[in-house]
């Protein structure tokens, strides 16, 4: 019988997303596109090509994927770009093959094989420590830092004899979970917070909440609302971040990232673009500078617009995620909206609004200096037009919700935009002012006998109200309209208990 040259590659996780050859090398391009090393290279110099984007979501996928090929004997690792770096994910990888892993807590705090790195990475603790520990020392791994590098050390492999597979295929089963979704709202959002974190909970509680589960087109589901719009307010020049970090980003990965949509990149191949790419050269103007002299010359222009989708490309594979960005300066404060066509809440958007709050701050310095507008920093709006969350994220998401949504939503503010109701009992009747935030003015009044006919009126007038406070409202004029029909044996007062008159006590004695 003669010696296999030639090998089938099965993936059991995320299959349509990898590039399949005859070989006994697997490449891992971490962000660098994988059809820029496919296409220097022969499909029976390697048995498999795949992108590793994620340390936490993606290295325990590629090695329930290697367990069921161990005809895989060699590994090159291509770590070429500052978002590979940033990510940490190939530097991860290098490390469980070196140095291994040790049982402790995952981020979605269950007890794992946690790689012994830097970088945090982690393998299921149901896959047996004798079989990671045997396949780290059957594969033969390489670091590659480009394209050339990369593509001479797999035609090396190519080179040399076939190597008997180490091993049977080996397959472990994995946790799923599987969330409970309640009824709610298909398409239009909001969603206000002061500070990023604060509004991120709120964001991925909507979608764990009400969010629609549907496959994706990366071999997975992803739970998902349609057309939401997050509001930050007063998110700090530095930047809030939660003590302890409960964000799914540090302030190191924020400097690097913030970088990549403030600065333009040079052309690399396998790096189809950055966010500062498009921005600053993509369509051979500064759109960024543009912007801010539009600004400069006219402070009421609605004309202040950055496009990143490039129409004679972007509908083919891996286009921008991020397509527009407004600013517009309404009543002295600069504001900053921004469209996604497609945008991970849980992973990605932390990070998205971040940058983008450094881009609106940086036009805000800008214009402070170059001219002699009077502005405050105002809202930074995100606009999600599929706003989801991915399935291998569900247990992170729910240990974050139970862990800090209570505290958010329990968080009192009572203002709101759209004014203040002071409610009293006059003549036999309900009364309720409408007053303007802040100045107190008195904009509309309302009367009658039935809470329910009054709510109906205020809501028809008022349909911006906020939950709480319309909720707040239904409950004060059932109170009023109790009292009034109990022909003034009790007393009522907004935001206090119904009380009995005094006189009624002393006829009880």
């Amino acid at each position: 019988m003669g010696q296999i040259t030639q090998f089938y590659y099965t993936a059991q996780h995320k299959p349509n997303q990898l590039i399949y050859g005859s070989g006994q090398t697997a490449v891992i391009t971490g962000w660098m596109v994988k059809q820029a090393i496919a296409k220097h290279l022969q499909s029976n110099e390697y048995a498999v090509i795949g992108q590793l984007y994620s340390p936490t979501r993606g290295i325990n996928l590629l090695i329930r994927n290697l367990l069921l090929n161990p005809h895989v004997r060699y590994l090159v690792i291509l770590n070429a770009t500052k978002e590979d770096k940033n990510a940490g994910a190939c530097q991860c990888l290098s490390d469980f093959f070196r140095y291994g892993v040790e049982e402790s807590i995952s981020d979605a705090g269950r007890k794992s094989w946690v790689i012994r790195s830097q970088v945090p990475g982690y393998i299921d603790i149901d896959i047996d420590i004798n079989v990671l520990e045997k396949l780290r020392h059957s594969v033969e791994i390489q670091d590659a830092t480009s394209i050339s590098d990369a593509v001479g050390k797999i035609q090396y492999y190519a080179q040399k004899e076939t190597v008997v597979p180490w091993g049977t295929p080996v397959e472990f089963p994995m946790t799923t979970v599987e969330p409970t979704v309640l009824p709610g709202t298909r398409y239009g959002h909001r969603i206000e917070g002061k500070t990023i974190a604060e509004t991120w909970v709120k964001i991925i509680h909507r979608i764990k909440t009400t969010g629609t589960i549907r496959p994706t087109g990366y071999d997975g589901k992803w739970q998902e609302l349609i057309d939401l719009m997050a509001v930050v307010t007063e998110e700090p020049d530095d930047f809030y971040f939660p003590e302890p970090n409960y964000l799914p980003i540090d302030r190191g990965f924020l400097e690097e990232y913030i970088s990549q949509i403030l600065d333009d990149a040079p052309n690399q191949e396998g790096v189809k673009y950055t966010y500062g790419q498009r921005l600053r050269s993509w369509f051979g103007r500064d759109q960024i500078e543009k912007v801010i002299d539009k600004l400069a010359n006219d402070i009421d222009s609605a004309r202040a617009v950055m496009s990143l989708w490039d129409a004679s490309q972007d509908d083919n594979d891996n286009p921008p995620c991020l397509n527009h960005i407004w600013v517009r300066i309404v009543d002295h404060e600069l504001s900053l909206t921004a469209t996604f066509r497609s945008n991970d809440m849980f992973s990605a958007w932390p990070a998205n609004a971040m940058g983008l709050r450094a881009l609106q701050k940086y036009i805000y310095n800008y214009l402070i200096k170059k001219t002699d507008h009077v502005l405050k920093m105002g809202a930074l709006i995100t606009i999600s037009q599929s706003a989801h969350i991915y399935d291998d994220c569900f247990e992170n998401v729910a240990n974050i919700i139970s862990s800090q949504y209570p505290k958010i939503s329990q968080q009192k503010d009572y203002f709101d935009p759209a004014g203040s109701f002071i409610i009293t009992i006059q003549n036999h009747q309900i009364m309720v002012e409408h007053t303007t935030p802040g100045s107190g003015e008195v904009v509309n009044c309302y009367s009658g006998k039935s809470a329910h006919k009054l709510s109906q009126q205020i809501f028809t007038d008022c349909p911006g109200l906020q939950v709480s406070h319309a909720m707040y409202l239904g409950v004060e004029l059932q109170k009023a309209e109790m009292a009034l029909l109990m022909k003034e044996q009790f007393i009522y007062e907004q935001d206090k208990p119904v009380k009995l008159q005094l006189h009624q006590y002393s006829n009880l004695k």
